[in-house]
């Protein structure tokens, strides 16, 4: 069922109430989880799709990161304990194919898989972790329940339409708003490798808070820092100001009207010796913990003035499972509808709810929110919404946004 509507709600640009927006970076325990799990997913789509041709039920998005124990300090420091990672969740292991008339039990190596990826993924993140000494790795990865997977079956061909494998919902906005866009381009610059060889004392565990009240514009940025690349306490501000003033400098570039604040590393106390240093980059080391779905949305902020799913997007199955797909999908008619557009339509908000067992291209509910620009007939911008939405909401789109999911092409945290 589709609706579209007037929205009843001022643009966020233009509320009174002020503007909270976090991300948490690629480094942060939570992150790290949802950047494993769904690296698990898509390993275990490729497995299936290459030696059967299709993907097997499969959903791995229960990840945690279990915190270790360390004594950084200026120049090194010393891993007592270390971290601990575990990927949870259910996939099939065991196929019965067919050869001739003889029928034939093979095993799909799901342990090896999974493993195997949370160190290339771990790897890929971090640069001074030590994946020998610093992290174990641990997996518990059981076959799905009956019910579920009965239902992936119905649907997994790719010239059928997948059935919902829940009754859930997810929801989406556009575009962004300025402290959106400077909370997530401030994390992408600080977890650059561009800025990280110049900035070595820059650990990949970041997190960007961003306020706004009025025109002002206030960042905080959590950033840990690296041991064995600082020497001294003037070394550790010098770095902590370098991230300052980058942020400063891009927050010119990507909100130029704005009046723009931010500070770094706010718990420091340096005279007592008391400062964000860590031996591997991340805060994991020494007892911070994460799991999957505490951190971003699916857009890759945390928005509370926004509408939210609190939907673990990340490790779940990109074929039928709706807490995934809709989520992604609203975000990205929301998108479009602005784009079409062409300034007519301030906002989009879209909310897709789905029946489980109901083909996942006819949502129970499609709501589409629009505020226009001033002076723009509604019908006008009502007629957008639903041409966007008919044609996002087709098999040829739902095999492209899935091809897309497991090929890593779509942002999801």
């Amino acid at each position: 069922m589709l609706k579209i509507t007037r929205a009843n709600f001022l643009p966020i640009e233009k509320s009174d109430f002020p503007e909270i927006c976090e991300r948490k970076g690629i480094g942060h325990p939570d992150t790290v989880c949802d950047a494993v799990a769904d690296a698990c997913s898509r390993a275990l789509c490729a497995y299936y799709l290459k030696n059967y041709d299709r993907v097997y039920h499969h959903n791995v998005d229960k990840a945690a990161l279990v915190g270790g124990t360390a004594k950084p300090s200026f120049g090194g420091g010393m891993i007592i304990q270390p971290q601990y990672f575990l990927i949870v969740g259910r996939a099939i292991n065991q196929i019965l194919t067919e050869c001739g008339t003889e029928t034939k039990l093979e095993y799909v190596p799901v342990a090896t898989i999974c493993l195997e990826t949370q160190r290339q993924e771990l790897g890929k993140i971090f640069r001074n972790l030590d994946l020998n000494k610093d992290i174990q790795f641990d997996y518990a990865v059981r076959p799905g329940s009956i019910d579920l997977t009965g239902v992936f079956d119905d649907s997994h061909h790719t010239e059928e339409v997948p059935l919902a494998n829940d009754t859930s919902f997810g929801v989406g906005y556009a575009p962004y708003s300025d402290v959106e866009k400077i909370t997530l381009e401030a994390e992408y610059l600080i977890n650059s490798s561009k800025f990280k060889d110049k900035c070595k004392g820059s650990g990949e565990d970041v997190k960007i808070m961003t306020e706004r009240i009025g025109n002002k514009v206030g960042i905080t940025v959590a950033a840990a820092m690296v041991s064995k690349f600082i020497n001294d306490k003037d070394e550790y501000m010098n770095y902590t100001n370098q991230i300052k003033e980058s942020v400063l400098d891009l927050a010119a570039k990507v909100i130029p009207e704005r009046e723009v604040t931010c500070q770094v590393n706010v718990a420091d106390q340096i005279e007592k010796g008391i400062m964000y240093l860590t031996i591997t980059g991340t805060s994991a080391e020494a007892g911070d913990d994460g799991e999957v779905g505490r951190g971003n949305r699916s857009n890759g902020l945390i928005t509370p003035c926004r509408t939210m799913s609190l939907e673990a997007v990340c490790g779940k199955n990109p074929i039928n499972h709706v807490g995934k797909i809709y989520n992604v999908l609203s975000t990205e008619i929301a998108r479009e509808i602005v784009k079409r557009g062409e300034g007519d339509i301030t906002e989009a908000h879209v909310k897709l709810l789905s029946q489980i067992g109901r083909p996942i291209t006819d949502p129970w509910v499609n709501s589409i929110e629009l505020i226009p620009a001033p002076n723009v007939n509604f019908a006008s911008i009502e007629k957008i919404g639903k041409e966007v939405s008919d044609e996002f909401l087709t098999k040829e789109y739902m095999i492209n946004l899935r091809r897309r999911l497991i090929e890593g092409k779509v942002q999801v945290f």
